[in-house]
């Protein structure tokens, strides 16, 4: 049967493939293919399953290479732009980059991680990418961040830290309550958001996130790799030692 199917299979491919070629074949004859196709597939439905993994590996591999060929053509964008934030040590040997969201449930939880990293590990320098994908509440905390870390870049990493941990949704509001909590002036910030720079940061964090195909957070970049989702503390030290041992976030 095996060598009954792949003839089959040829014959099925080329009837699909070579149009030409596909007039030689009779109705009946096409008709014997499909059944054979058909009888085999049924009896070896894990032919099927094999098939589609084998295609979604191709489909990761090549997405995973065209990520990596994104951060090498943006990496000073991604690694060098003066409008992202800066965490950890500013000249660590090790950068992490994190694009998020202030209303990521995810984000929430992985925040955790990344303080445990900065805590341990004095080598490491962490960029926040603002990155507001889950609505318009998202995009005006993002704004008064971004203010935020103009007018008083020193009081930015307690700002950051109390509004993604804030309880419920996390709008513009809510932003400008925390910034006063932390005495800085709201009027202030209001009067900033305005400015053609603040849209032009979050812009070149939307267009960082489409040429490296990232469309959800948290997503990490390290090293030429793309990290997508909250894959937890372990795995990122692991990546981080990786890099450090072989330069690549698997050696």
């Amino acid at each position: 049967m095996p060598r009954l199917f792949l003839a089959a299979a040829f014959a099925a491919l080329t009837l699909a493939t070579a149009p030409v070629q596909a007039a030689s074949f009779s109705e009946s004859q096409r008709s014997e293919i499909g059944d054979v196709v058909k009888e085999y597939l049924m009896q070896h439905p894990e032919v099927i399953r094999d098939a589609m993994e084998e295609l979604q590996r191709k489909q990761e591999a090549a997405e995973a290479e065209a990520r990596r060929t994104g951060v090498s053509k943006y990496a000073d964008q991604l690694f060098n732009s003066k409008r992202h934030v800066v965490l950890g040590n500013p000249e660590g040997d090790v950068t992490l980059v994190e694009f998020f969201d202030y209303n990521c449930g995810y984000c929430k939880r992985a925040h955790a991680d990344m303080e445990k990293l900065l805590d341990e590990d004095k080598g490491l320098r962490v960029i926040l990418k603002e990155f507001p994908v889950l609505g318009q509440g998202s995009e005006e905390a993002a704004q008064v961040a971004v203010v935020v870390n103009k007018i008083a870049p020193d009081k930015y990493r307690a700002f950051f830290d109390e509004l993604l941990m804030s309880r419920g949704a996390v709008d513009g509001a809510r932003a400008l309550a925390v910034a006063a909590d932390l005495g800085l002036d709201k009027a202030a910030i209001q009067a900033q958001l305005k400015d053609p720079e603040v849209g032009a940061t979050i812009n070149e964090s939307y267009a960082l996130a489409q040429a490296l195909g990232i469309n959800g957070t948290p997503s990490y970049v390290l090293q030429n790799d793309v990290v997508i989702g909250a894959v937890g503390y372990d795995a990122l030290k692991s990546k981080i030692k990786s890099v450090r041992e072989c330069g690549a976030t698997s050696c």
